[in-house]
This record gives C-alpha cells, sequence and structure tokens, in this order.
C-alpha cells in the first residue's frame, strides 16, 4: 500500500521541532553515518523524494520531519543528520551534535532509532559509540543495512549472520535493504508499521 507522506517540519533548532501536543504522534528515527545512504533509503521508505541527495557527503545538516498516513497508523519519519565526516567544520559537527542529542535525549515521541550501517562494512568505530550512547538512553534501536546491492545476493546471508554474531544491538533481526534496487524496502516498512501497533496494545 502506497503511504501519504509530507515533510512536516525542517529543524536547524530546537525550536524548530513540530510540538509534542495530544493526541501525540509516534516518530521513528533515521540514523546513520554520512555517506551511508541514509537519504536515498529514506525517500525509498516514504515512497516519494522528499529527503534531498547530494554527491557530497554530510549534505543533512538539519532533523528534517516527515508526516506519514499508512493506513493504518499515522507517523513522523526522523531523518537525523549524518556523523561521522571528516571534512565538517568543528563548529557544524558541535551544532549538529547538539541538535541531535537535544532530540534524543528529551524527546517523548522518539519509540525508534532506525540504526543505517553501510553492508559492506559492517559497524565501525563510531558507529558502535552510537549504539553504546543510544542504549544509554534506553532508546529502543533496529539496525538496517545499506547498499545490500554492492553485495552478491548469495553472500548476504553469510554477510549478515558475522555481522550479528561479531555482535550488535537491535531489537529484531537486522533487515538488509538497498535504495538502489529497493531490497529489503517493503519489509522495512512492514516493520515499521508492525513495530508502532504493537506499541498501541
Amino acid at each position: 500500500m502506497s503511504w501519504k507522506v509530507s515533510v512536516e517540519a525542517t529543524a536547524f533548532n530546537t525550536g524548530q521541532f513540530p510540538p509534542e501536543n495530544e493526541p501525540r504522534i509516534l516518530e521513528i528515527a533515521m540514523a546513520g553515518r554520512s555517506n551511508v545512504g541514509k537519504s536515498t533509503l529514506v525517500n525509498a521508505i516514504l515512497g516519494s523524494k522528499l529527503a534531498y541527495v547530494g554527491a557530497t557527503p554530510g549534505k543533512t545538516r538539519s532533523i528534517n520531519f516527515y508526516r506519514v498516513e499508512t493506513g493504518t497508523v499515522s507517523f513522523r519519519l526522523v531523518d537525523l543528520p549524518g556523523y561521522g565526516y571528516a571534512r565538517s567544520s568543528k563548529t557544524d559537527k558541535k551544532v549538529w551534535s547538539q541538535l541531535t542529542s537535544s532530540y534524543v535525549e528529551k524527546r517523548a515521541s522518539l519509540v525508534l532509532v532506525c540504526h543505517l550501517a553501510d553492508f559492506r562494512h559492517g559497524l565501525l568505530n563510531n558507529d558502535r559509540l552510537l549504539q553504546e550512547w543510544l542504549s544509554q538512553q534506553s532508546k529502543p534501536l533496529m539496525v538496517l543495512f545499506t547498499k545490500a546491492d554492492k553485495i552478491a545476493k548469495s553472500k548476504r546471508r553469510a554477510t549478515l549472520q558475522q555481522y550479528v554474531k561479531d555482535g550488535l544491538i537491535s531489537t529484531d533481526v537486522p533487515i538488509i535493504t538497498s535504495g538502489e534496487d529497493r531490497s529489503g524496502i517493503d519489509e522495512a516498512r512492514a516493520f515499521m508499521v508492525r513495530y508502532l501497533q504493537g506499541l498501541a496494545v
């Protein structure tokens, strides 16, 4: 089923976040390293090219809130700035970090963080730091591997099993996705809806 989506807010500071008034709209955030293919995946999941996809990593400097109506649940998909890109200035990094930290730590509507990691590399050091920090914040975490199209289909299952064996934090079995060939997109969408429905029980 196609989702009805729209841009609800583009926030460069906390005052621009959508209000958390009743009835509260639950939020699922997308977090990942710069150049992990986050904007491409966000667009694929939304089914609309609302997220900016640039040739240069680290282009997303704001927190972008997308309102989603699936037909069964309503929620916000929240696109967080990428992290770990060396060419961003220290000032930018500090601002992005403060903005993201404030959102994650204080946002009551945030019920799940989808952690995007490049399937070719698995979890790198800053990915593990993110997982540790989110765990400290008691935020549920779901791993979505990106760029699956870069790995032969015959090798994907074994690669996933190795990453799981190496250790990662995920509320369910990580989903292997690609915004290019749409691998795992329907699975990711179904998981989000199922997760939100489970919270409503």
